[in-house]
């Protein structure tokens, strides 16, 4: 089996080695694909000298978002299975058996890992729990499910889903899109915890309410058109 990381990053110089290196520290034959997205504060030349056979870089000239950046690594994956990791250290590798285990049993085709069910986690934002606790409603709504956390960033896929997908969200309209695609071609899909160790905007924290109400027309734009 290989897994192909994709590792969109932008302006994340101060964390980008070690989340690569967690990353290789996986027990997994990996495809470790990083996209640059025009970062500001020398991401990029931290990239440039990160080693590895696995490891192929990719960068943005122009600044487009994180929607765009996993497009573009997901025309670069080769994977069996697919897997998004920011670039923060927001999300720890060490959860990437949990979150593999579904589709190697033959269970499902994408695994969402959730950030609010089963494990320890950093407490901040009330307004920002909320309003992913009311996106993911919208988007079980509208599409049927039950998930917990459809903003999750661990999101994790099989090949064949990878190439059902056309992603055309440019920034963080892409947690909705995906999430209305793999629910209306039918694809098997399974939640499970995961750690979180969530940053504060003094931190690098980049969303902002103004994502949170784009969301909103994303969830209804991709439930009902392609």
């Amino acid at each position: 089996m290989l897994l192909s990381v994709i590792i969109p990053a932008y302006n994340e110089g101060s964390t980008i080695r070690e989340v690569v290196q967690r990353v290789q520290n996986t027990p997994y034959e990996k495809q470790i694909v990083i996209v640059d997205d025009a970062s500001r504060d020398g991401t990029r030349e931290t990239i440039q000298q990160i080693e590895g056979t696995n490891i192929e870089k990719y960068f943005h000239e122009t600044n487009q978002g994180k929607g765009a950046a996993i497009a573009s690594g997901l025309s670069k994956a080769r994977g069996d299975i697919i897997l998004i990791q920011d670039a923060d250290l927001e999300y720890d590798p060490a959860d990437y058996g949990s979150l593999l285990q579904p589709i190697l049993d033959g269970k499902a085709d994408v695994v969402f890992g959730s950030r609010f069910v089963g494990y320890p986690r950093r407490v901040l934002f009330f307004w920002h729990s909320l309003g992913n606790h009311l996106l993911t409603l919208l988007a079980n709504i509208l599409n049927d499910l039950n998930l917990s956390d459809m903003e999750t960033g661990y999101k994790v896929f099989t090949r064949e889903v990878q190439q059902s997908l056309t992603i055309r969200s440019k920034r963080f309209g892409f947690e909705p899109e995906f999430t209305a695609k793999v629910a209306r071609r039918r694809f098997r899909i399974y939640e499970v915890p995961i750690s979180y160790s969530g940053r504060s905007y003094k931190e690098g924290k980049k969303i902002t309410w103004r994502d949170g109400i784009a969301a909103l027309y994303w969830i209804v734009r991709y439930r009902f058109f392609d």
